[in-house]
């Protein structure tokens, strides 16, 4: 089999990292040339939670030749449909894009390539890009997991990509597969966003009593639309997220809030990949995240008021006219 990871800046650097350290092929991809020429010539370097160097086959998109049996696609959500319309042509025809981004990303990759040839897989682990060559996995070892699935059952490469991804950590193949998503969906539309929008790490937002209170807000209001939209959450590495975060008075509220800081214990050093966008100047995936959720609310008639409130702040860090920064929290009272 010939694979590819297209989009390898942090996340990918590292599981591409992984992959070639178990001997398996991989090419690693990514238009960030210098990244590129520093994979080649040292190797790509993990540091963090694991320190390790191991030579990897890097590739700017120019240079792809060939057709791959398995691309997983890393890239940021919101070129979808172009990146896809040219992935195409690298695709076996019994190939398959398997999409590792956040949100709901399956639509996009399905409208282009069919549903036969889509694969999702929700992570739930993170990671930063340090610099060229050099990513650091910025979740606990035993974070590491992949929760793997396809809208239409019966995909003949589910097999290969779980023994790929196992190279890393656990992967369980999910038969609720839009119920795995929506879990990871609820995580980043609470933890990614706020993160994004303060420069937080996951354990600094649950350990702040005003952050904590507005995660556990925002993943309140996304278990709502899932439960509206018929779509019952699945665990996340064993833990079931409704039953112990959702509330409806105060005492289990209280005791929603004290469990949070436990919950991010494994990721506590993470910091949402939107945050180095918006910190940049850059658009951020945020639309595909909390705005998939208001989307969805809207059509049930739920009322997301916090989710609303992030999507204002982080418009409005693009547009020039906020920073990020913690004092955005102060915006939600």
């Amino acid at each position: 089999m010939r694979t590819a990871i297209y989009g390898a800046g942090a996340m990918g650097t590292v599981l591409g990292a992984y992959i070639s350290r178990a001997g398996r092929q991989i090419d690693l991809i990514t238009r960030n040339a210098s990244h590129v020429r520093a994979l080649n010539t040292r190797g790509a370097t993990v540091t963090g939670s694991a320190e390790f160097t191991v030579p990897v086959t890097a590739l700017t998109p120019d240079m792809m030749q060939g057709k791959y049996d398995i691309i997983f696609l890393m890239t940021k959500q919101r070129n979808n449909s172009e990146i896809c319309e040219f992935l195409k042509d690298f695709l076996d025809d019994n190939g398959v894009i398997c999409t590792m981004q956040n949100g709901l990303p399956e639509p996009s990759v399905s409208a282009v390539v069919g549903e036969s040839r889509c694969l999702g897989c929700a992570v739930s682990w993170g990671a930063t890009f340090i610099g060229d060559g050099v990513s650091e996995l910025t979740s606990n070892n035993r974070a590491l997991t992949f929760a793997l699935g396809a809208f239409r059952p019966g995909n003949r490469k589910l097999e290969a990509v779980k023994e790929l991804l196992s190279c890393m950590g656990e992967v369980e193949i999910e038969s609720n597969f839009i119920g795995a998503r929506w879990s990871k969906l609820a995580v980043n539309s609470a933890f990614s966003s706020l993160s994004a929008i303060t420069g937080l790490t996951f354990g600094e937002i649950s350990s702040r009593k005003d952050s904590r209170v507005l995660a556990l807000g925002l993943l309140n209001e996304a278990f709502a639309v899932a439960e509206k939209c018929g779509v019952k959450l699945e665990k996340i590495q064993g833990h079931d997220i409704v039953r112990i975060y959702s509330y409806k008075g105060k005492f289990k509220k209280a005791i929603a809030l004290r469990l949070l800081p436990s919950a991010m214990k494994n990721h506590k050093n993470l910091v949402s990949g939107m945050y180095f966008d918006l910190k940049t100047g850059k658009k951020s995936d945020i639309d595909h995240i909390n705005g998939v959720i208001l989307h969805s609310a809207r059509n049930f008639g739920v009322s997301v008021p916090l989710n609303v409130k992030v999507l204002e702040i982080a418009r409005s860090i693009e547009k020039g006219e906020r920073a990020v920064g913690i004092e955005n929290l102060t915006l939600f009272e």
